[in-house]
């Protein structure tokens, strides 16, 4: 769909592209390929950016997208707990990966949409179970992989698109309760100021927070260990699309689709979803 969007540097319209972009841990893209094929028929996203794909590079079933019209990919991956891959129905050009705090991890994988937008999708480190750097070096190796996009984000001089499982619930209607996640990782202090900072670094924008009042209630994750998630409803956001603030205004939509987060084996990831109007030129 093409639409029509203010260029607030120019003072003038261009064409601009209205997209559906997608983010979601899918907590093994192999295991869960009947999932995703019905999400696609569903929601019908013209980017699909995943997390925790749990599978090598060469392994990725590339042909398996193509079929389905994600024949533009960018992939890095990694076996068991990592691995990130953008799928995409629009071209990809200048794809890279960092190798956040030299851990050797697939963690990150970027590319240039058309009309010059940088999208970068990231799955941070989980961060283990102890919020002490000093006894628990995976909270360490979040804590600087954090402190690191941090300084990246200074850097940012051109629009960009950050999606991904950022796994740090930031603000306290990000959690089902506040007062006791505090001392639990994804949610303590630490990780909650450096996401704070993170977003002032470049002025980023919140997609799904510009939709969705600040003191209200919303999560992307709920836990295997409820009997009945929705139920309990004990989740987090763990789960961000942020934006350049020159994107803001072609910002169109968002929702969590969190049915299938009741689909038989499913992730404890929904796929969150943002329609966006992107410039073609």
């Amino acid at each position: 769909m093409t639409a029509s969007a203010y260029d607030t540097a120019s003072k003038a319209y261009r064409p601009s592209k209205r997209a559906r972009l997608v983010t979601w841990n899918v907590n093994s893209v192999r295991a869960r390929i009947d999932l995703v094929d019905r999400f696609i028929s569903l929601q019908d996203p013209d980017i699909l950016c995943l997390q925790e794909i749990k599978v090598q590079t060469d392994q990725f079933p590339r042909s398996w997208f193509e079929e389905r019209g994600y024949v533009h990919q960018a992939i890095a991956g990694q076996r068991n707990h990592h691995g990130v891959a953008t799928l995409s129905r629009l071209p990809l050009e200048e794809i890279e990966s960092a190798d956040w705090c030299q851990k050797g991890d697939a963690r990150h994988i970027a590319a240039r949409l058309p009309g010059g937008v940088k999208l970068h999708n990231f799955y941070v480190p989980a961060g283990g179970d102890e919020p002490d750097r000093e006894v628990n070096p995976r909270f360490a190796h979040k804590l600087d992989f954090l402190d690191e996009m941090i300084g990246w984000s200074k850097t940012l001089d051109e629009p960009s698109i950050m999606v991904g499982d950022l796994n740090v619930a930031p603000l306290e209607s990000d959690v089902w309760s506040h007062r006791q996640l505090l001392k639990v990782v994804s949610h303590t202090p630490p990780e909650t100021e450096r996401m704070h900072a993170l977003q002032k670094a470049h002025d980023w924008v919140d997609a799904m927070r510009h939709f969705v009042a600040d003191d209200e209630p919303l999560f992307s994750w709920w836990s295997y260990r409820a009997r009945d998630w929705r139920a309990s409803n004990r989740g987090r956001r763990l789960d961000h699309i942020w934006v350049s603030p020159c994107l803001k205004d072609g910002l169109r939509g968002m929702s969590v689709f969190d049915d299938a987060r009741s689909w038989d084996r499913p992730s404890d990831h929904a796929p969150v979803i943002v329609d966006i109007d992107l410039p073609l030129s």
